[in-house]
């Protein structure tokens, strides 16, 4: 009876010994998938990041080629006084005035002295001086055009305009505004023709027809 009694009391033991070691694998299989899915989220996580990272440093790439082409447009516009325009190169050289109407030397006859000093490839500096009793003196900033080739008269003629101010010397220094505008004719390499009106507003209208030759640079 006692032996009975034992080997059921094992029995038991043996039962729940087996039910608890059923209830906690499944619970550690099921912790250790968690954890598992655990890890992969912060794998994916930490693999998010990296990629918006490439995306922006994609965005800096593309950001900086139209940055790019508008300093190659700004480097073609540059500066540079003494440079070529596209009507041709500067010059240096001596002209003619013929005075239309007005009482300075700029409506009146005299000799000057002509130049160009290209600033942009577009824009140049024409100073000239009227040489005489009140030397005057014209300061225009005009726009270049291209060179333009004639087949009437097989010549190429580079057309421009612009304004600026002229200065009359004298007791009576006076300042006016300036109009000018002509053409410039390539001769050769190194030789430039030009031709222009001026007009000025000194005391009073004053017109006159500039035409020289001048020696590039």
């Amino acid at each position: 009876m006692i032996t009975t009694l034992v080997q059921r009391t094992y029995i038991l033991l043996a039962c729940a010994t087996v039910a608890v070691i059923g209830s906690i694998l499944p619970a550690s299989a099921e912790n250790s998938s968690s954890a598992n899915t655990l890890t992969n989220q912060a794998e994916q996580v930490s693999e998010t990041p990296a990629t918006n990272l490439n995306s922006a440093s994609d965005l800096v790439i593309e950001s900086t080629q139209p940055s790019s082409a508008i300093q190659s447009e700004k480097v073609a516009q540059t500066f540079e006084p003494g440079r070529a325009t596209r009507s041709g190169s500067s010059y240096f050289g001596v002209a003619g005035n013929i005075g239309l109407t007005g009482n300075t030397r700029v409506g009146e006859g005299s000799f000057a002295v002509i130049s160009k000093i290209g600033l942009t490839q577009n824009l140049s500096f024409r100073p000239a001086a009227l040489v005489g009793d009140n030397t005057v003196f014209l300061v225009p900033l005009t726009v270049d055009f291209p060179v333009e080739n004639l087949e009437v008269t097989q010549l190429s003629i580079a057309p421009y305009i612009g304004g600026g101010i002229a200065v009359s010397t004298g007791r009576d220094s006076t300042v006016g505004a300036l109009i000018s505008g002509g053409v410039d004719v390539p001769l050769s390499p190194q030789i430039t023709a030009t031709g222009g009106v001026n007009i000025s507003f000194i005391d009073e209208t004053d017109v006159g027809i500039l035409l020289g030759v001048g020696y590039n640079f």
